[in-house]
Order: structure tokens, then C-alpha cells, then sequence
């Protein structure tokens, strides 16, 4: 069989193993959504490349690191994808949060040294941008796998709740009831932990 005819997990599999073509398909069926998933967090066209380029090379390097279940939870492999893109995302906006106001590039601000229309957030804008996301990635990881999954493929792949299903092999109506009690469990989490910077 070829390799772009075969399932992700078998394809990560195959990339573990040192095959290119199998990493090639890996790449090629899922670059687009994980670079809007970068894109969506990080707001700049050239960060999300970085961080594109920068997931694909752990994930050559890790693919043997997938299992397709922990814990006794299901794990998909767009899933474990998506995760590693976020922390490659999370990283990014970290740094991004470090750099002072000062350290901005010139090209940020006009000859007579007034910030240009539309430069970017703020060092301050990043680090709260930042808080924000460590906040949402806490309560994500204190969900339950089904809530968790349900929400990652909905909310940072973008897919619909049927593709959400499909993707993880379960009942359309069971995909809506944990992506609506998994955003109810977040937003009871964020409440609690009261507002970021």
C-alpha cells in the first residue's frame, strides 16, 4: 500500500522508522490545519512558519514517541500533533513575552521615534496574551480525555463537530454533549483562577 493511502497513526509509525515518504504524507494531510492552529495563537503569519517548521522537525524526531493511548484514554494522532504545535506556539509567545518594550525592532517605530500604526502588541499585550494562554492550557489539561480531544479538534483544528467525531470514532451526539461540558468545565476553571494580567 502507499504511504498517503494509509492512516495517520500508521504513517507516524513508518516516520519513526526513518521513512521520508511516510513523513512527506504526514506533513502534507495535516501542515494546513496545524498552521492555522499556530497562525490563530500566535497572530503572525511569519512566528506561525517558525513554529510550523520548528513542530515538524520534533515531530521527525519523536515520532516514535506517539501512542496512540494513555492512561486509557484514546489518543488520535492529529491530537498529539496539535500538542506539540501548541507547545511550540506557548514557547514562542513565552519569549515573545520576555522581550521588553525597548527591545522592540527599529523598524517599529517612524524617523522621529513614534511607534508605527499597527507594529504589534506590546511587550505588556504579549505577556498578558501569554498568562491568558498558560491559563486556558492549565484548565485543557485538568479535563478529562474525551472533553480535552473534543476540544482541541473543535477549537485549534477548526473542525466541524461531525469531523470531530469522525476523527475520534464516536457518536455525533456524544461529541457535542463533551465539547459543550468541556467548555462549561473550562470556563468554571478560568472563573476560579480570576482574571490574567
Amino acid at each position: 500500500m502507499k504511504p498517503d493511502g494509509l492512516p495517520l497513526q500508521e504513517l507516524l509509525a513508518k516516520a519513526a522508522r526513518g521513512d521520508h515518504a511516510a513523513f512527506a504524507c504526514v506533513y502534507d494531510r495535516t501542515h494546513a490545519h496545524l498552521f492555522g492552529l499556530a497562525l490563530r495563537m500566535l497572530g503572525r503569519e511569519q512566528a506561525a512558519e517558525d513554529v510550523l517548521q520548528e513542530a515538524f522537525v520534533s515531530i521527525w524526531k519523536s515520532a516514535a514517541q506517539y501512542r496512540s493511548s494513555i492512561d486509557g484514554h484514546e489518543v488520535q494522532p492529529m491530537t498529539w500533533l496539535i500538542a506539540i504545535v501548541r507547545n511550540k506556539a506557548l514557547d514562542a509567545l513565552r519569549s515573545r513575552a520576555r522581550l521588553k518594550e525597548t527591545e522592540l525592532p527599529d523598524d517599529a517605530h517612524d524617523g522621529a521615534g513614534e511607534p508605527l500604526q499597527g507594529a504589534g502588541p506590546s511587550a505588556l499585550e504579549l505577556l498578558s496574551q501569554a498568562s491568558r494562554t498558560l491559563q486556558i492550557e492549565g484548565c485543557l489539561n485538568g479535563l478529562d480525555g474525551s472533553y480535552r480531544q473534543s476540544l482541541a479538534l473543535a477549537y485549534y483544528q477548526g473542525l466541524s463537530h461531525s469531523e470531530v467525531a469522525a476523527q475520534m470514532g464516536a457518536p455525533l451526539g456524544s461529541v457535542k454533549a463533551w465539547i459543550r461540558r468541556g467548555l462549561e468545565k473550562l470556563k468554571a476553571c478560568l472563573t476560579m483562577q480570576g482574571p490574567s494580567l
